[in-house]
């Protein structure tokens, strides 16, 4: 077992100690920890959006804050300000709750757009300027937003290059009924139990060590070839206004290449790309009139994209040495 695999199975254990049948998005956010990015929770209210982010938080053992987004917040509630101490006579930064790990921001889209637009620099750069002067975020760096569907009243939609900072947008429905049946059971045995169970299972070297791993992932360059035939695709369908953009090839490559890590190779077959293909690609496209009204859904084209293009046979994209 590879340190990104091992690293991966301590993290779904243990959010799995209090969440039932999230699987898929616990390999999501450990993709986003180890290659820099970010990942975008949607769903109802009440299906553990925010509770899965602080799960693994807390499993990761990085220093996390929790950001309550609504109307009234402002940018510098996030980023931080200077204060006049009249002690001193001087102004003095005071750092947000944005200088941590792991932001959790609940309910991003509950914010107004000028709040969401202060954490694009911090997202991108991993810095904060404070009036004129720029400080330095903690390492690692990764923001875990969550939102409410855009129908739902009060809620502002992300713009196109706020949406596009998330690596990743998972959409979390509501749980089947053998999964609900097992969480009913698993709180009806220990009506106490919450986050606070969960433990630090892996150690800031660790992640360095897995994040080392994932970047020296072989790439062969027919899966460089097809990735961008896919994203192509997202940008000539007949149903997309505007299509992928270079940063979302980066994020399907990066993506991939984190993939490949978990699975315990080192290097990335087609299979790893199909894999995260819809979450990377699907939030980032803009559909036209004729594509909304028919209710055509941004998941629904991403998988007639991956669908139509051929990709390259496993063979053709092994190391020779392998």
């Amino acid at each position: 077992m590879t340190v990104a695999s091992a690293l991966y199975e301590r993290l779904v254990d243990e959010v799995g100690v209090v969440l039932v049948g999230r699987e898929e998005v616990v390999k999501g956010l450990t993709v986003a920890l180890l290659t820099r990015r970010h990942v975008l929770l949607e769903g109802v209210p009440g299906v553990a959006k925010t509770t899965l982010a602080n799960l693994f938080a807390r499993a990761s053992g990085l220093d996390y804050r929790r950001i309550q987004m609504t109307p009234d917040v402002l940018p510098a509630d996030i980023t931080g300000t200077k204060v006049y101490r009249q002690s001193t006579g001087e102004f003095e930064v005071t750092k947000g709750p944005i200088f941590s790990n792991v932001i959790v921001t609940d309910e991003i889209n509950r914010a107004t757009p000028k709040t969401q637009s202060a954490l694009l620099e911090a997202m991108e750069e991993e810095t904060v300027t404070i009036e004129g002067e720029t400080f330095q975020l903690p390492s690692p760096f990764i923001v875990v937003a969550t939102q409410n569907p855009i129908e739902i009243e009060g809620t502002f939609e992300l713009p196109k290059a706020q949406r596009d900072r998330f690596m990743l947008k998972y959409t979390l429905d509501l749980p089947s009924e053998d999964e609900e049946l097992r969480m009913l059971d698993r709180f009806d045995a220990d009506p106490e139990l919450d986050e606070r169970v969960v433990e630090q299972v892996v150690t800031p070297t660790e992640i360095a060590d897995a994040r080392a791993a994932v970047a020296d992932v072989y790439v062969d360059r027919k899966v460089k070839r097809y990735i961008l035939e896919l994203v192509g695709e997202t940008r000539r369908h007949p149903d997309v206004a505007y299509g992928v953009s270079p940063r979302g090839s980066l994020a399907l490559l990066h993506g991939s290449k984190a993939v490949a890590a978990i699975a315990g190779r080192d290097y990335v077959i087609p299979d790893d790309v199909k894999e995260l293909a819809p979450e990377v690609l699907a939030h980032r496209l803009g559909l036209t009139p004729d594509a909304m009204l028919s209710e055509r859904g941004e998941r629904e084209i991403v998988a007639e994209i991956v669908d139509s293009v051929a990709p390259p046979s496993v063979d053709e994209v092994v190391p020779a040495s392998d």
